[in-house]
């Protein structure tokens, strides 16, 4: 019953009820039609609502069918009918309670299903090449992860190690959940194996580091062009002819921070510009977040705002087989992982967090 549910929640789930309409009525405006990016923007909002607005809506409309019926009970005018309105009360209140349970579940990671892309960042650590070759296997573990849920990759910059793999990697992934998904694969990564470069046989532990940056719309993040010096430089490193030659990589520094980004993957400047300033938004963005969860002290920081890239959360170990993800305390099947196969460990995280989250309301 309304009164077993606190009323700030019933606000809340009220404010998203009312949102969810209107962003159909946006999606139907004519400008909207015009523009595909912002079509699709609206789409994943309204997708990452409608789980808990649907379950909210059912909700209300059995909780106003329990009222009538204990109406019917509590007047008690026809026996028959008071009869049947007494068998059906349990049941209906059992779905009840069982649509806000499932509400709250589906209220509290709304926000993250509502983050349609994301900035992916895979960092070599300790372990020299070894380590390059690391981060390479986690962009393919992430790659393949991502082809099975039908979302787009991009590989919008990278800095190849000296035996492959890589020194760093950004991949932009875009799809619906996206986000909710991905949010807890930020930290430091541990194998432990034999390296392809140890004569002997020994294993060695190397790391890489992943960062998961929700890419935020320009509106979300407070961002003064004026405050960003940007340069056009040549690309650095090993390329065709023209490398060295043609200004095409953009050095973006946001003043204020120091937060710098660099990018020199394609030949086109302006293409190189656009996803430097995509990065440069989302790592800002990141960091304004931090900001904002630190000053939360009873409360622990959000995975969007973590940053925390020094937590070891995962280790990789290749001679028994096995990943054990540090949070949950579990293990799983590396061969299943490194294919990107990492539904259940996934599926552990979010239900580990929509507890935790559930306890916070």
């Amino acid at each position: 019953m309304v009164s077993t549910v606190p009323a700030n929640l019933v606000r809340k789930l009220q404010e998203l009820s009312d949102q969810y309409d209107q962003l159909g009525r946006q999606l139907l405006e004519p400008d909207a039609l015009a523009d595909h990016r912002r079509i699709r923007d609206l789409s994943v909002k309204r997708a990452a609502l409608e789980p808990v607005v649907s379950a909210y809506r059912e909700y209300r409309l059995t909780l106003q069918q329990t009222e009538e019926l204990e109406a019917i009970v509590t007047e008690g005018a026809d026996p028959d009918l008071t009869e049947l309105a007494r068998e059906e009360l349990p049941e209906l209140r059992s779905r009840s309670q069982e649509l806000i349970e499932r509400v709250q579940r589906r209220l509290v990671t709304t926000e993250d299903r509502a983050v349609g892309s994301l900035m992916l960042e895979i960092r070599a650590g300790v372990g020299g090449d070894e380590a390059g070759l690391w981060a390479g296997d986690l962009v393919s573990m992430y790659q393949r992860f991502v082809a099975t849920r039908g979302w787009q990759a991009e590989l919008v910059d990278s800095q190849p190690g000296p035996l492959g793999g890589y020194k760093q990697a950004i991949l932009r992934i875009g799809g619906e959940g996206v986000f909710s998904e991905l949010a807890f694969e930020s930290g430091t990564h541990q194998v432990k194996r034999v390296p392809a470069t140890e004569t002997q046989g020994r294993v060695h532990t190397s790391t890489a580091t992943v960062a998961v940056l929700p890419e935020p719309q320009d509106i979300q993040i407070d961002l003064d062009p004026k405050d960003v010096k940007e340069m056009i430089t040549t690309s650095q490193g090993p390329g065709g002819q023209n490398v060295n030659k043609v200004a095409t990589a953009v050095h973006l520094i946001h003043r204020p921070t120091g937060v710098e980004v660099r990018i020199q993957d394609t030949k086109s400047q302006s293409q190189n510009r656009e996803i430097a300033w995509r990065i440069l938004r989302a790592r800002l963005y990141e960091q304004q977040k931090a900001k904002a969860d630190a000053e939360r002290a009873d409360a622990r920081n959000s995975m969007i705002g973590s940053g925390n890239r020094a937590e070891k959360i995962r280790t990789y170990r290749f001679k028994d087989n096995i990943v054990v993800d540090h949070r949950l305390k579990n293990s799983f099947n590396l061969g299943e992982i490194m294919q990107g196969r990492l539904d259940p460990m996934v599926a552990a995280l979010i239900e580990q967090e929509t507890a935790r989250r559930i306890e916070s309301l």
